[in-house]
């Protein structure tokens, strides 16, 4: 099964490197937070919409490696529609699948996010995908201020 998790996982981490999802500049945003991972350089701003507590849309403007872009690609997809709440358990889950925290893994859980599961066997990557995670938690707590993985 990680066998296949594997090759799912490179697969979808060079799709969304190629190709990001919402990669641009929104107009109209109600939230913004720029986040850095200094280890490896990735920077990105990500715009949130909201509807209430719902986020209705998502994007970001950034560059990094495969790893950080194809997250914050995947993160800014799966998190349209989903109420703040929704979207902090999503950030727990996620951190805990990727950081090796979880013992009983819930890959079912987070989507098409499990394929990034595979970072944990690479702790210097762990910032990477979860970068765009913590800048999102910063901006679901409304908070103005830039965000670092150091």
């Amino acid at each position: 099964m990680f066998e296949d998790l594997r090759d799912l996982y490179q697969e979808v981490i060079f799709d969304h490197n190629r190709n990001p999802r919402n990669f641009y500049v929104m107009e109209n945003y109600d939230r913004m937070v720029e986040g850095f991972n200094p280890l490896c350089g990735d920077r990105l701003t990500l715009f949130l919409k909201m509807d209430g507590n719902t986020i209705t849309d998502a994007s970001f403007q950034g560059s990094g490696c495969a790893i950080s872009t194809a997250s914050v690609s995947l993160m800014t997809e799966i998190i349209k529609g989903k109420t703040q709440a929704e979207a902090e358990d999503l950030f727990h889950t996620f951190h805990k699948i990727t950081t090796g925290k979880s013992e009983d893994l819930q890959l079912e859980a987070v989507g098409k996010l499990a394929v990034l599961a595979g970072v944990r066997e690479y702790p210097a990557r762990v910032k990477c995908a979860t970068l765009a995670w913590h800048t999102l938690d910063a901006a679901l707590k409304n908070e103005q201020t830039s965000i670092s993985t150091e």
